[in-house]
């Protein structure tokens, strides 16, 4: 009489497969979380640029930053969709500060880079040369 081989994986080999499936994704998980971060860091740099390119082209035609008559001004990034950072503009005399901020609960709120600001000199804050990509 012949013995039927039974088809198929044993318990230890199962249990093999899911430990490599573990161990990579330990790995891969955090990896794909930064890189999700650098993503929106760049968005909220670009938002943050634009919008001071629209305050500096109305400065120059009109010799005033009036945040109120300037069309087009970003109030959250991504511009569509659920906010990440809410973006606010603040006018002193001849000065703005624009200051973008993360929103609570969200991917960015722990991050380094969780708040921006950028004023009509061109400085930014934080100066960590991850959130300003130049």
């Amino acid at each position: 009489m012949q013995r039927l081989k039974p088809v198929g994986f044993t318990l230890i080999e199962l249990m093999v497969v899911v430990a490599i499936i573990g161990i990579l994704a330990a790995i891969a998980y955090p990896s794909y979380q930064e890189q999700v971060r650098q993503t929106h860091r760049a968005e909220v740099t670009g938002v943050l640029l634009e919008n001071a390119q629209l305050l500096e082209r109305h400065y120059t035609r009109n010799g005033a930053y009036d945040i109120g008559a300037v069309a087009g001004l970003a109030s959250q990034s991504p511009a569509n969709g659920k906010a990440l950072f809410n973006i606010a503009v603040t006018r002193t005399g001849e000065a703005y500060v624009l200051t973008a901020t993360a929103q609570a609960g969200r991917i960015m709120a722990g991050d380094a880079c969780a708040t921006y600001t950028l004023n009509q000199v061109g400085q930014r804050t934080p100066i960590n040369p991850k959130c300003w990509r130049r």
